[in-house]
């Protein structure tokens, strides 16, 4: 297992709204025997390498980025656990037992308040354009790629790697997406008055958000409110709010306020399908599932998504599974090997 740490200095994300930084790591695997002796010197190596094993370093590999959900960062997506691998090691598992080689990118998009949706906002920056026009010329100027490329992810991760092939027809030629956030009345709507309730102990989203930094152990309803700020930044931006971004309900009644959600719903992938089916079309593969039990109810946002992709005649797959929204990551046994096949039977684009 070989994961590489590269320092990447971002010109779309200096001087973001939120200040979050624009010099960050961003982790690429490469599979087992890739010969990277002619990499830059600032390259960072983590996990084991054996030198018996290195092809002549003329191979060339398809690229899958795999976007993290939300509070997540490539780091923790790669380290993972004695219990729960991380992906470098599932992903060296399942090349072992035949699926084809690929390198794959884990940007990091964290933010201040917790994640970008991998979307271009005021309030935040411009993630999409991070991924896609800089990321992945970075890894692809780097290392051996063939310029097929695919994009996959869990839950916010999975709403990214639905949006950026709607955003970027061609971009990719395949995708993959585990428990993407869509259906956003069911997914988002419901948590509100939770989220209102807690910033109502405040005197102020200030006051708030000092007590949320104060303390290294958060309360569990904070996650709540930092998920419906979150949203908001990336869904309804807006530079005369106070924190660049309007909230989508009254703080006192929890009525929704109409142009805002309204915002929030034109960012809905079930809302979106017909206007970017372009960019759907243009994928090779597109790979949908959901737990049946979903927490936040997003296996009925995807069998609404699907319904539009079927009046659309946009091709899919799509399973629903008995399981919740968390720990999916064995999901990734079903998903990975269906990208990693597809991306080895394109002809080589480099």
């Amino acid at each position: 297992m070989t994961t590489h740490i590269r320092p990447h200095v971002s010109e779309v994300l200096k001087g973001n709204a939120a200040g979050d930084p624009h010099e960050r790591d961003l982790w690429v695997y490469t599979p087992p025997g890739y010969d990277s002796g002619d990499r830059d010197s600032g390259d960072r190596d983590s996990g084991d390498r054996d030198s018996g094993d290195r092809e002549s370093g003329d191979q060339r590999y398809p690229l899958l980025v795999c976007l993290i959900g939300f509070t997540g960062t490539g780091e923790m997506v790669c380290t993972g656990n004695r219990w729960s691998p991380g992906l470098p090691a599932r992903l060296d598992r399942l090349i072992a037992e035949g699926m084809p080689p690929v390198i794959v990118a884990f940007p990091d998009c964290f933010t201040r308040w917790g994640g970008s949706q991998y979307v271009n906002s005021s309030a935040i920056g411009r993630y999409e354009d991070y991924v896609c026009d800089e990321i992945i010329p970075f890894v692809e100027q780097e290392y051996r790629c063939t310029g097929n490329r695919g994009v996959f992810g869990k839950s916010s991760g999975g709403y990214g790697a639905v949006r950026l092939p709607m955003q970027r027809p061609g971009l990719f030629s395949v995708a993959a997406s585990h428990s993407g956030d869509m259906g956003f009345a069911f997914v988002y709507q419901p948590e509100f008055a939770d989220a209102l309730a807690r910033l109502a102990e405040f005197d102020s989203l200030d006051a708030w958000l000092e007590n949320f930094h104060a303390h290294e152990k958060k309360a569990s309803a904070d996650f709540g409110v930092m998920g419906y700020l979150a949203m908001a930044s990336c869904y309804s931006p807006d530079p005369a709010e106070p924190y660049g971004f309007a909230l989508p309900a009254e703080p006192e009644t929890g009525e929704l306020i109409p142009e805002v959600w309204e915002r929030w719903r034109a960012n809905d992938p079930v809302n979106m399908a017909e206007a970017c089916a372009d960019g759907l079309r243009a994928l090779d593969l597109l790979f949908l599932d959901c737990g049946t039990k979903d927490e936040w109810r997003i296996h009925l946002g995807l069998r609404a998504f699907t319904k539009r992709l079927d009046a659309l005649r946009i091709p899919y797959e799509s399973e629903e599974f008995p399981d919740t929204h968390r720990e999916l990551s064995y999901r990734y046994d079903v998903s990975l090997p269906k990208l990693a096949a597809k991306l080895a039977a394109l002809p080589d684009r480099s």
